[in-house]
This record gives structure tokens, sequence and C-alpha cells, in this order.
């Protein structure tokens, strides 16, 4: 007989709010952006429970960064799902949904290695074992969707650097026409490269 999931406790969904609150705050204003305080007053909570949870203001940004990088494939995923059902490639339903207009606007919600890489290698050694496990599994995805391709690693590892790169230089541009034109030049280019 199967049992029925436990239900979280309070601790637990305490410590999911703030999770979830630093992942977006992470997103929002980078590393050194994050404190603690602003954190937990965005869960609705006091600054004094933070050390019932966490260790350091370090072992919360690796929690809200893994966190972050889940939430950010969950929701690419999903915004692929009606793009597949049409008939496109798992590739272009990636590229469509990474370079698009949304993503460009929203980094709250977005890749947290587009919104966080250029300060990632520069912070401490728990929270870049993080950063460096969400760039693998980024490249690991694309690799995913390259089906049987010759030399797929390699070209998971260029596509997703450009990928990072565009929207970086994107949002650098603006959510305007520049940044538009910035990420649909790499969609085309990509496309007509990777998609076959």
């Amino acid at each position: 007989m199967k049992s029925e999931p436990s239900k979280p406790t309070k601790r637990e969904l305490t410590h999911d709010r703030i999770v979830d609150a630093a992942a977006r705050a992470l997103r929002r204003r980078g590393c050194d952006g994050v404190g603690v305080a602003e954190v937990m007053k965005e869960a609705g909570l006091t600054h004094g429970g933070f050390y019932a949870h966490f260790e350091s203001r370090d072992a919360l940004l690796a929690e809200a960064l893994a966190r972050a990088g889940r939430d950010s494939v969950a929701q690419t995923r999903l915004k692929m799902g009606p793009r597949m059902a049409r008939g496109e490639s798992p590739l272009r339903a990636f590229l469509e949904t990474y370079l698009s207009d949304a993503h460009l606007s929203g980094p709250e919600e977005g890749c947290p290695v587009a919104a966080l890489g250029s300060e990632m290698s520069r912070q401490p050694p728990e929270l870049l074992a993080v950063s460096g496990e969400r760039v693998r599994a980024l490249i690991d995805g694309v690799q995913g969707l390259l089906a049987d391709q010759e030399d797929a690693k390699a070209k998971a590892q260029i596509i997703a650097s450009t990928i990072v790169g565009a929207l970086q230089l994107a949002r650098v541009l603006g959510a305007n026409a520049q940044g538009r034109a910035l990420l649909g030049a790499t969609r085309k280019s990509l496309l007509s490269q990777y998609d076959t």
C-alpha cells in the first residue's frame, strides 16, 4: 500500500519561502546586492529568524542559486511545450524561449547563469561550486536538445556560451528595439547552424 507524501512542516514551508525570496533577489540584484534583512522582509519574516534556517549568508545564496536554476529550467520547459506541440524542434523551441522578449526584460525569473554570469567566478567556494553546477546543467540541457548530432558536447558549449552572452548584452542595451534585434540575430544564426 502506498503511503501519502507527508505534508511539509511549518519550518520547511518557512525555509522554502526564504529560499524563494533569495532566489528572486539574487537574480534581481546579484550576489553582492542580496542582504539577509531584505530577503527575510520579502519572505514576510523577521531578520532574527534567519540563523534558525541557515548557517550563513553564503549558505543561503548557494541554496537560492540552486533553486533559481531548477525554477528556470522548469519554466523554460513549460514554455517550450506548446512550441514543440506545434511542431518546432526541441532546439528551436528552447532558443525561441531563452532568447525571447520576456527573458530579456525578466531577469528576476530567468536563467541565473545569464543574470549572474560575470560575478560567479568571484564568489566564495560554496557558491562557486553551485555556479559551476548551473553552467554544466545548462550545457548538458542544450546537449540533450541536439539529438544525435556529431560533436554535440562541443556544439552545446558554443550554444550555451552564445545564448548567455547574447542575453547579457541585450539586457545592457535594454528591453527595446536594440536588445530585441540582438536576440533575434542570435536566434537566427544559431538556428541556421545547429537546427538540422
